[in-house]
């Protein structure tokens, strides 16, 4: 009796599983910057994190570091750790290489103090978590300069602080303008008010009113004087007028006399 081939492949399968002494595992992750860039003489972390499917413990993990000069030359060992941290006891790393990782973390990061230029090369970060042992390792190249080189993070922020500041200073001439602007409007205004005074006669100040007002009272009494003045120069007139017609009534008188005495 024969089975199908797709339940030959289940079997097979299912048998592969259960084969004693077998361990089927996953590779390891390493996640390194392939570039840093470090100020000659001053201290630099070498980053260096991992993701394992396998319980990570402190006898499982063992961290290695080393080092590649920049002219391929042999690799030399940088550090080492594996339940405690064994920095290297000779050689160019001696007294440079400190340990700044936490495994439980997924952290094998080592801190390179004091660098000088011959720390120039790559850095290879091997971690492996019993029985994650297999996948490829983290690789950064370190660069030791001498003057701290502006990283695109510095250009953005020097890039946004001159908008702002660009923004600010035209923000700050459109409101001296404005400013600027509605002073002269209310000079002009003044200004105008002030035209409209002059130019209308019969626009005063209350102090000009009361002195005009002062003026047309002593005007007024001048004038009442002398209609005054006028009554009484008629009467003395015919006062006159009567005194000489008296006189020539007298003249009259005499001259009757005389034809008389004739």
């Amino acid at each position: 009796m024969s089975y199908p081939m797709y339940r030959i492949w289940i079997l097979l399968l299912l048998g592969g599983f259960t084969v004693p002494g077998v361990h089927y595992v996953r590779g390891i992750t390493i996640y390194a910057p392939k570039e840093v860039e470090a100020v000659n003489g001053t201290d630099v972390r070498l980053k260096c994190t991992f993701s394992s499917s396998h319980p990570i413990s402190l006898k499982s993990v063992a961290v290695s570091w080393n080092f590649r000069p920049l002219n391929s030359g042999q690799e030399e060992s940088v550090f080492y750790y594996q339940e405690a941290p064994y920095p290297p006891q000779d050689g160019r790393f001696k007294g440079h290489a400190v340990w700044s990782g936490d495994i439980f973390k997924g952290d094998a990061s080592i801190t390179l103090q004091g660098v000088p230029p011959t720390f120039n090369g790559t850095y290879i970060c091997q971690v492996r978590n019993r029985p994650d042992v297999h996948g490829s390792n983290g690789e950064t190249v370190l660069k030791v300069v001498d003057k701290a080189a502006i990283s695109e993070i510095g250009i953005l922020a020097v890039a946004v602080g001159a908008a702002c500041g660009i923004i600010l200073v035209l923000l700050a001439i459109f409101v001296v303008v404005r400013y600027c602007m509605r002073r002269n409007k209310d000079t002009d205004l003044e200004m105008q008010s002030r035209e409209q005074e002059w130019k209308d006669p019969t626009v005063c100040s209350p102090g000009e009113a009361a002195h005009l007002y002062v003026a047309a009272k002593v005007i007024e009494v001048d004038s009442s004087d002398g209609e005054e003045s006028e009554e009484s120069s008629g009467d003395d007139e015919e006062d006159e007028e009567g005194e000489e017609e008296d006189d020539d009534d007298d003249d009259d008188d005499d001259d009757d006399d005389d034809d008389d005495d004739d």
